[in-house]
């Protein structure tokens, strides 16, 4: 007997729930006699491509992938640059906004704030339980840069997993996309008759909180390998749940640690460059970050590596570093903060609020600015070219997602910059011509970090994702760019080859763990005290394998279509 999703009614809420369904008959008739399965490939590549709109292009891929789970999965592969903008950003932006308009059937689980007390259960019924691996984990409170979209943000989940059994072989039946339904304050979506959540606004923190807990709980009971990733999570509930359960359980937050390590990842290569063209020490760079929530001060923590990477005390890395948000300037004498931007809050600057970006960046004279704004348009012409002014190569990274929201536009910023700009963005921006010569544009997409990083989890069967195992994943990342990709001055290598950037990654990944102990005083138990003092990685037969024979055995254990 086997066991689908079907969608069910239960005290005036919708959720799925899993039941038996009777073993179905094969289906009656038999393939045309030309049929071929290259060219059933070429047939649905040029379907998808005759679609003139991205959304339609991504329900087209997502009926694909349920009609012929492979043959999405082959030509994603053969195809990465062209379906991850579709899987991925920038469409899903546009997919979690119309979720419950384009919804055809469930995929993943939605679990409510109505299933507390019984989400041990809910996750018991599973269908593939014994191969659970990976869970990317979403309440929907804050999905790109596009708000609270509450259930509305499954694709999110989906397309994540979709990019983990892509980019790093990840077996399709091991991953679980989950949404939690805690309610929405997006009166749109309450007000939508085909919304498909909860229609309540959110429940208190301190109701989710006991939710929490007791949904982390029953995954590491239900799933015992199972790794966690938590996504879109709202800035404050981002960085709590990631310090409440990331020593107890293997989990991160990919916009805290997964956007810094890619990020730092770039940034190595870029400060390379730019330090190559003016001259000075590695050491001398300064860092502007136009946005300060989770993604912003996630990776401001990660940059910390950097300046540590050359020498620098955690002090000294973190005077390198600059905050602004919608104030301005973040200082100590401004007033009251949030708590997650105390530790960057600036000690050495008294004077009035500083609100206006050019004026600050002939304050701070920074070499990069990295924006997480989610503000169109922030980096305008004044801006960048306030940044060329100060810098031979200025460095200028506008992450925000999707591309709508992007601070600046790089045929903006090669014009603004004579050419001279390194520049990586949150969304694929074109290559582009200037004064005869094409220049690319990095893109900072998490997808180059979080596959590899999830995928040597997995396999050493990490106990805990550490900073240093985030660490490591970013400096793989960095190390990973080939001859070809140095000589023109890529600052992350081409999408092409993300099996063999994921393998490499998770190899490094793996290494790390096998170095890491966990921190003994976060332990609950006994038990859990043995198992920290033991280390990180609980597959010790990688550790007798040198690094040729791990890359080998990495790349050996990822699914192939």
């Amino acid at each position: 007997m086997t066991v689908i999703l079907t969608p069910y009614w239960s005290d005036g809420t919708q959720r799925l729930k899993a039941e038996p369904q009777p073993p179905q008959p094969p289906p009656r008739g038999h393939f045309p006699a030309a049929y071929d399965d290259a060219l059933h490939a070429a047939r649905c590549l040029a379907q998808l491509r005759s679609k003139d709109k991205p959304i339609e292009k991504y329900i087209y891929l997502s009926q694909l992938k349920h009609a012929n789970e492979n043959l999405f999965y082959r030509l994603c592969l053969a195809h990465m640059a062209e379906f991850t903008p579709i899987i991925y950003t920038p469409t899903v932006g546009d997919a979690c906004l119309q979720h419950s308009h384009i919804f055809r059937r469930p995929e993943g689980l939605y679990i409510s704030i109505k299933d507390k007390g019984k989400v041990g259960e809910i996750l018991n019924s599973w269908p593939h339980k014994s191969e659970a691996r990976i869970s990317v984990v979403t309440d929907g409170s804050r999905i790109l840069g596009l708000g609270d979209l509450g259930v509305n943000g499954m694709p999110i989940s989906i397309g994540k997993l979709s990019l983990y059994i892509a980019g790093a072989g990840i077996r399709p039946s091991s991953t679980i996309p989950i949404c939690l339904d805690l309610g929405t304050n997006n009166q749109e979506y309450l007000d939508d008759p085909l919304y498909l959540g909860l229609r309540q606004s959110r429940v208190s923190d301190e109701v989710m909180t006991e939710f929490m807990k007791e949904f982390m709980f029953a995954m590491s009971r239900a799933f015992p390998k199972l790794l966690v990733q938590f996504e879109d999570f709202s800035t404050e509930h981002a960085f709590y749940y990631l310090d409440s359960f990331r020593h107890r359980y293997p989990v991160f937050n990919d916009d805290v640690q997964g956007t810094g390590a890619v990020v730092l990842s770039g940034f190595l290569n870029a400060a390379k460059l730019s330090s190559g063209a003016s001259g000075q020490p590695l050491t001398s760079h300064r860092i502007l970050f136009l946005g300060a929530g989770s993604a912003g001060v996630g990776v401001a923590m990660q940059l910390l590596s950097f300046f540590k990477l050359q020498g620098l005390t955690q002090e000294e890395a973190r005077h390198h570093i600059y905050l602004v948000d919608s104030k301005g300037l973040i200082f100590d004498s401004r007033g009251p903060m949030a708590d997650h931007k105390k530790y960057f809050s600036r000690k050495d600057y008294n004077g009035p609020p500083l609100t206006n970006l050019t004026e600050i960046i002939e304050y701070v004279k920074p070499t990069a600015l990295f924006g997480l704004s989610t503000i169109k348009g922030a980096f305008n012409q004044d801006v960048i070219e306030a940044m060329a002014a100060h810098n031979a190569r200025p460095i200028i990274f506008p992450l925000s997602n999707p591309v709508r929201l992007s601070e600046c536009e790089f045929d903006d910023a090669l014009r603004w910059t004579n050419g001279r700009v390194l520049f990586a963005s949150g969304s694929p921006f074109p290559d582009a011509l200037w004064e005869g010569k094409v220049h690319y544009a990095g893109q900072g997409n998490n997808m180059y970090i979080f596959p590899g990083l999830g995928l040597g989890s997995i396999l050493c069967r990490a106990s805990a994702v550490t900073d240093a195992m985030v660490e490591a994943s970013s400096l793989g990342l960095a190390d990973s760019l080939d001859e070809d990709e140095r000589d023109s001055e890529l600052l992350y290598p081409r999408l092409n080859r993300i099996r063999e950037i994921s393998a490499y990654i998770a190899m490094r990944v793996i290494r790390k763990a096998q170095e890491e102990v966990r921190d003994p005083n976060y332990a609950y138990n006994i038990e859990a005290y043995r198992r920290a003092i033991q280390g990180v990685d609980r597959n010790s037969a990688l550790r007798s394998l040198g690094d040729a024979q791990l890359l080998t055995y990495v790349t050996s254990k990822m699914w192939n279509p």
